[in-house]
């Protein structure tokens, strides 16, 4: 059984997803362990406390450094031994020490399809205010390993959304949310959960008949 440690800091509408699709039975073999947050008013704190799992706040200015914020989340961390840490809305920086120690163990959902509009300063609506000031007919969600650039790990799943033409960043954060974000994190969990995700060269392969 897969145990899973998943990052948050805001609403948490992909952390009830994941929730969602493991009651349903969508991803197999894996369980979330413990939800934490960096925003004591995090709303997806609710939600794993309705779920019976741990939920926990750690933020940074509960602490005089990073240096000492990041020592501290490290070490829970550690000590809920996590086989997967995932990031559904998570906006601090992951420590390179963490990285370092679980290295492809952590995964991220970008709502874009990497390598457009990613990177430092997309983020939230950003990212769709980008596609829609570019005039893009296609955008979507991207699920991948973390590694030490910004949205430059390895990929494991991509979805696309088409773009309509009255939509404003609201309306394709939503729809992107509904018909990408939601299924390929789940659908990505559940690979790895039953052992068909790989990394090698920096890329990802996946064998659906393991």
């Amino acid at each position: 059984m897969l145990k899973v440690a998943v990052l948050v800091s805001g609403g948490g509408t992909n952390l009830q997803a994941i929730l969602d699709a493991i009651d349903n039975g969508t991803i197999t073999n894996a369980k979330v362990e413990v939800v934490i947050s960096n925003n004591k008013n995090a709303y997806a704190l609710e939600r794993a406390k309705n779920h019976g799992i741990e939920a926990l706040c750690i933020s940074p200015k509960d602490y005089g450094t990073r240096d000492a914020f990041n020592k501290a989340f490290l070490e829970k961390l550690d000590d809920c031994q996590p086989d997967l840490i995932v990031l559904a809305g998570f906006l601090v920086v992951i420590p390179k020490q963490m990285i370092e120690k679980y290295r492809n163990r952590i995964i991220n959902i970008h709502p874009s399809l990497i390598p457009s509009f990613c990177g430092t300063g997309y983020y939230g609506l950003k990212v769709h205010e980008g596609v829609l000031s570019r005039g893009v007919k296609v955008t979507g969600a991207t699920v991948h390993f973390v590694d030490e650039g910004t949205d430059t790990g390895p990929i494991i799943l991509q979805k696309a959304v088409e773009v309509e033409q009255d939509d404003t960043p609201e309306i394709l954060q939503r729809r992107v949310m509904e018909q990408a974000e939601w299924i390929i994190m789940p659908k990505a969990i559940d690979l790895i959960a039953n052992g068909k995700v790989s990394v090698a060269d920096g890329r990802v392969r996946i064998d659906e008949n393991k």
